[in-house]
């Protein structure tokens, strides 16, 4: 029986097609079947009119449009998209076995699959795909879709590999490692800066300095900070030009904004710091605006002199004086780390002819107690310096214990140096059950009204990789050191064709000290999982371990310090 011919197109239908075996949805939907998948070897003629034109192509029946064209309508657009899913869903399916190593098993899936997409986009589908629907190969239906220009869909969520173009399997980056400790996460914040790149335009060169001498550690202590600050200040306000239409109580304000915003970015400030900003934002503001800008700039030079003249230098000299005044013939006292008020406490009792013996904890990573030994070594004193892990040996014959402070807080809480707490602690509860008397020698101007009730809170984290870093052993002696004028001798040696000395004991000691700083264990701490550094600055040593503080004002009991501080701030 010959099949009917389509009058549109000319062409004779595929026998056994897929649509020829699917129920009439006409009937059902009310709505034509989709088209007929045409032959690609078969092309179509415009019909003609009947005087003889040729018609435009236009719509014909069934939905089809003359010239191969067709317009679909919702449904068939809907099974157009789910036909593309299909064949998307099948080449995931064959990428995911050869990537397992299994080619085989679920053509059945596939098949389907690409039949579906075959018939949804309106080309005939291949033989493989006729009678109903019959199996198809996962390869034939992979092709399907990338003939079709689909991307190539992205692994499904919790695939354990990852399938490129190529072939190649590549495995998941590894989520990298956070080595923030998380009980001291909400003190990291921004990092320190490392170069003057970025710095606003109005900060002044001198700042500029500063801030890199005070990250780096040149300048260090608080008290040395807070100096270095204001004398930075000094020399902005000389080079400051009020600019027209304002005044200089007005825009010089603003103007140091920008210097402390530096100057934070490098090292958070001290509390002095803040104090001696806080002291000369204030003066700034009762600047008069009738009084010229050349007297009002001497008047804030001066201002700066007198704090750091009253507030520092003679409140060291009278903090001296009155704690020197504690110490007695005979006393062993112990210190930690490098105050600079505890070392001019020290010299000048031993500048009043008292014979004692100072005994230095230090710790890792900045070695203050270094440099203090140092000068007290030098100017002829008796001293004794271990590392924080000897603190049990260096407090056993103590009878007194100086500590300096980086602030005192209202509760009477001595924040410091971190160890500080660990000495004053050992101090108070010695194994002879003996209480060795501690106390603090602090400025005014370290006193805050703020609380501290443990060193999580407030505190401030430096860069962790400082403790990676061992330095090689240094001289503290006047003498030569013979590792550096080893390699003149050995030169001379070899100019006089004579045997080169053998290395000296010192020699070897030092280079194998820089040999096990290049080898630290630590060196490559951010690739080792599970492990993360902590570089504390500071702790808090509780009010009941302290007891006296001594200050300009006198010498006083760490409850005391919210009153004394209310006090100089109103003077």
């Amino acid at each position: 029986m010959t099949a009917p011919v389509d009058s549109t197109s000319g062409s004779t239908p595929a026998a056994g097609s897929a649509d020829a075996q699917k129920p009439n949805s006409e009937a059902r939907t009310g709505q034509p079947p989709p088209p007929t998948a045409t032959p690609t070897s078969t092309t179509s003629k415009p019909a003609k009119a009947a005087n003889g034109a040729t018609k435009p192509p236009g719509k014909a029946k069934g939905g089809a449009v003359e010239g191969g064209e067709e317009t679909l309508t919702g449904a068939e657009l809907k099974k157009r998209a789910k036909a593309e899913k299909a064949a998307r869903r099948a080449k995931e399916k064959l990428e995911r076995e050869q990537a397992g190593g299994g080619g085989g098993g679920g053509g059945g899936d596939s098949a389907g699959a690409g039949g579906a997409g075959a018939a949804g986009t309106g080309q005939t589908a291949p033989p493989s795909a006729k009678k109903g629907g019959q199996a198809m190969g996962a390869k034939e239906a992979a092709a399907i879709g990338l003939q079709k220009g689909q991307k190539q869909a992205a692994p499904r969520r919790g695939s354990a590999q990852v399938v490129q173009q190529g072939g190649g399997v590549v495995e998941p980056k590894k989520k990298k490692e956070d080595k923030k400790v998380a009980v001291f996460g909400h003190l990291y914040g921004q990092q320190r800066r490392t170069t003057i790149a970025g710095a606003a335009k109005e900060v002044h060169p001198a700042v500029l300095a500063l801030g890199l001498q005070m990250r780096d550690y040149v300048i260090c202590g608080s008290n040395a900070r807070c100096v270095a600050t204001l004398l930075a200040f000094k020399r902005v306000i000389e080079s400051y030009t009020t600019p027209l239409g304002t005044s200089l109580a007005r825009h010089l304000t603003t103007h140091l904004s920008h210097q402390i915003t530096y100057l934070s970015t490098c090292r958070p400030l001290s509390i002095s710091q803040g104090n001696a900003i806080r002291a000369l934002k204030l003066h700034i503001s009762s600047v008069d605006p009738s009084v010229p800008e050349a007297a009002a700039k001497a008047s804030l030079c001066d201002f700066i002199d007198s704090f750091i003249r009253e507030k520092i230098t003679v409140a060291d000299q009278v903090i001296a004086t009155s704690a020197a005044q504690k110490i007695q013939d005979g006393d062993v006292i112990v210190t930690f780390a490098g105050s600079s008020i505890v070392k001019q406490t020290l010299l000048t009792a031993y500048k009043q002819g008292k014979k004692f013996r100072v005994s230095i904890i230090d710790s890792r990573p900045l070695f203050e107690g270094k440099n203090l030994a140092r000068v007290l070594a030098k100017a002829g004193l008796d001293v004794q310096y271990s590392l924080v892990h000897g603190i049990s040996h260096a407090i056993k014959d103590a009878t007194k214990v100086f500590l300096g402070a980086h602030a005192m807080t209202s509760n009477g809480r001595l924040y410091s140096r971190v160890g500080t707490a660990l000495v004053a602690m050992s101090a108070k509860e010695r194994a002879g059950g003996v209480e060795i008397p501690v106390i603090v020698c602090c400025e005014t101007v370290k006193f805050t009204d703020r609380v501290a009730l443990d060193s999580i809170v407030v505190n401030e984290i430096a860069d962790a990789d400082e403790l990676v870093t061992a330095e090689p052993l240094a001289q503290v002696t006047g003498l030569m050191d013979k590792a550096a004028s080893q390699p003149e001798a050995s030169t001379t040696a070899k100019k006089g064709n004579n045997k080169p000395a053998a290395p000296s004991p010192l020699t070897e000691s030092h280079a194998g000290m820089r040999s096990t700083a290049s080898a630290s264990p630590l060196k490559d701490w951010r690739d080792t999982p599970n492990l993360q550094l902590l570089n504390l600055m500071y702790d808090a040593t509780p009010a009941e371990y302290v007891d006296m503080v001594v200050t300009e004002m006198g010498s006083l009991p760490p409850s005391a310090v919210p009153i004394v501080h209310r006090m100089s701030t109103n003077s």
